[in-house]
């Protein structure tokens, strides 16, 4: 009882701002319900405040709800049609990840910009926007600042992708499988994904989408990397501090499990039908609930400060996932 008045008042707020975000979302997907409530987030956080009782209901929105809204999305991915693309895709992926992350942390070293964000950015661009950023975030311990302002840059270049890729496509000559991979590996957010492959023609919407799902299970391994990194960085400093009281399992990110669980229930058809596209509605919910969380903890003048690098650096990030892409796609004969 105590545990709900506690977080009633937070979580209330919260969701009416994820209820506007979602609706808003869905009159202007380029968009997309979690950047409106990013954005609904910090200018009510930045103009208006927030009552002291919100605090531990906005709280835990950020963290718990987040990463309930990660293993709800494993619901709605089939590992078997993963595979089966993800064989077609290999090469193309392989090589876009890694110069994703090359890139990240090459560029951002020499930029000078902070680890966790240059992760944040790398990830996001790498593997799926938003959903990747919501995922590594909190084992990486990212603060609100970091989470908005890299999904706020990914957003920037979604948008890009979505109204340059169709006609760009179309004047380089590809085929609906070839933009369709494109698409597929090189834009970040699913729903920009979608728009940008339908865009193009129904058969690269179909062909893209099935790709982003592919790209999607990736965030299994990247976030483990993740958390043996951290683990790593909180060892060493435990020793320093002659702690010796440190165990990886309070850092692991039990939720990717789980994440990898629901997927595996869903590939087996132990979920009805019927429950899968309640299950995806539910989870884009609960993770534009915690982006509003997100919203409402960051603070704009931090942000101000961070400057343009990290979206130079995005933007960089994001053409040489584009480039690598079409060279790697040209490479193996693919278009």
């Amino acid at each position: 009882m105590y545990w709900i008045q506690e977080n009633f008042p937070g979580l209330l707020r919260v969701f009416a701002i994820a209820v506007i975000s979602t609706w808003l979302g869905m009159m202007f997907p380029i968009i997309g319900g979690a950047v409106f409530g990013i954005l609904i987030g910090i200018l009510i956080s930045n103009v208006f405040g927030k009552p002291e009782n919100t605090l531990p209901g906005i709280k835990f929105a950020s963290k718990k709800i987040l990463q309930w809204a990660i293993i709800l999305l494993g619901a709605g991915l089939s590992l078997s049609q993963v595979w089966q693309t993800g064989i077609e895709s290999l090469y193309v992926m392989l090589f876009t990840l890694s110069a994703a992350f090359a890139g990240a942390y090459g560029l951002g070293k020499l930029m000078g910009i902070p680890f966790r964000l240059t992760s944040l950015i790398g990830v996001g661009t790498a593997i799926c926007g938003g959903s990747a950023i919501a995922a590594v975030s909190p084992i990486i311990e990212a603060d609100e600042m970091e989470v908005a302002y890299s999904i706020s840059t990914i957003f920037l270049f979604n948008v890009m992708a979505v109204l340059i890729f169709p006609p760009l496509g179309h004047l380089i000559g590809l085929s609906d499988q070839a933009f369709g991979l494109w698409a597929g590996t090189a834009i970040n957010d699913t729903s920009s994904v979608v728009a940008a492959g339908y865009a193009f023609s129904n058969i690269a919407g179909d062909y893209a989408t099935i790709v982003k799902l592919t790209r999607t299970t990736t965030i299994i391994p990247i976030s483990l990397v993740f958390a043996f990194i951290t683990a790593a960085a909180k060892k060493k400093e435990a020793q320093n501090n002659q702690d010796v009281s440190f165990k990886i399992k309070s850092i692991f990110p039990w939720f990717i499990l789980w994440f990898l669980a629901t997927s595996l229930m869903n590939t087996l058809g132990l979920f009805p039908v019927g429950w899968l596209s309640s299950f995806k509605f539910l989870s884009k919910f609960m993770i534009v609930m915690a982006l509003s969380a997100i919203g409402l903890s960051a603070d704009f003048r931090k942000m101000l400060k961070t400057g343009v690098k990290p979206i130079f650096l995005g933007f960089l990030v994001w053409f040489i996932v584009s480039a690598v892409s079409l060279v790697v796609q040209f490479s193996t004969g693919q278009i």
